[in-house]
């Protein structure tokens, strides 16, 4: 199971920056969505002790004593409503920007040159 947990965030990691480095905005904010679902399922990943136990089950009840751990649920619980807030945030800038200079490829945008 961690060798899929690995290839998975490993996949998911390099699609996101893949995308990320695309011109076109919207494929851009796409990145960084899978750079924040890739993030969750390294926590996920790294967290479980062997995934057969929830971490709200007490320890004297499991076989080897030891219960998954309950900061990573809230680690992830954290980055969940960061990234819908940083992701909501990102898709106003790109709609703002896309209704003023009427496109949305980032070579077309040289009205942010300083």
């Amino acid at each position: 199971m961690n060798v899929l947990f690995a290839l998975a965030t490993g996949v998911m990691f390099g699609m996101g920056v893949f995308q990320l480095l695309r011109r076109d905005l919207i494929k851009a904010a796409m990145g960084f969505y899978i750079l924040f679902a890739a993030i969750n399922l390294l926590f996920l990943a790294v967290g479980a002790y062997d995934g057969t136990a929830p971490a709200y089950v007490d320890a004297s009840n499991q076989p080897d004593g030891q219960p998954s751990d309950p900061l990573v649920q809230a680690l992830i619980l954290t980055a969940i409503v960061i990234s819908f807030g940083s992701y909501a945030l990102l898709l106003g800038f790109i709609a703002a920007s896309s209704r003023r200079f009427k496109t949305v490829d980032s070579n077309e945008l040289d009205h942010l040159k300083g």
